[in-house]
């Protein structure tokens, strides 16, 4: 498959996309294709300071997409936290490809990502349940359920009191 910024398998393509099995790996722009699609999902990320703060993260980080022809549907980027872990700084797919499949091929990605570092656990953390109704982050918990990981420890206050952060872990057997 040769779209634009989309290399075959093996290659590099000259707009900085490597693939990776389902999903692409990002070499180039990566902070450009985080806010944007972090600044389309309002429901989730309605804090610029946020959107910029991960934005600026993810430049350094190893990140993946989903490429749909020549527009990205979907990114996760992942931070190390050796010598056993790797975190899942940030996942966003665009809403119109919620329930496509996205989100899982991006989760294999990261997992694979993982299990090349020698990680045997990936991490990720989202907004706990705070007492009212969130649809949204109901969706994403059962998305973390439904792709074994599970739910460790709720943080009240890692990133703010009316954030309650959920830390989900999920152990990544060796594959033989």
């Amino acid at each position: 498959m040769r779209d634009a910024g989309v290399a075959e398998e093996g290659l590099e393509s000259s707009q900085g996309y490597k693939t990776m099995q389902a999903a692409v790996e990002i070499t180039v722009d990566k902070s450009d294709i985080c806010r944007e699609i972090m600044s389309e999902l309002t429901d989730w990320f309605s804090e610029p300071e946020v959107i910029e703060a991960c934005a600026a993260a993810v430049e350094a980080l190893p990140m993946f997409a989903c490429v749909d022809g020549n527009r990205i549907s979907g990114f996760v980027a992942m931070r190390s936290h050796p010598p056993d872990a790797m975190e899942i700084l940030v996942i966003a797919t665009r809403t119109a490809y919620h329930r496509s499949g996205v989100g899982r091929r991006l989760l294999a990605a990261a997992e694979d990502c993982a299990r090349a570092s020698g990680c045997r656990i990936l991490t990720v953390k989202t907004l706990a349940y705070r007492g009212k109704t969130e649809p949204q982050y109901d969706a994403t918990r059962a998305f973390y359920d439904r792709n074994g990981f599970i739910r460790a420890e709720v943080f009240p206050t890692l990133w703010h009191e009316d954030h309650p952060c959920l830390f989900f872990v999920k152990p990544l057997p060796a594959i033989p």
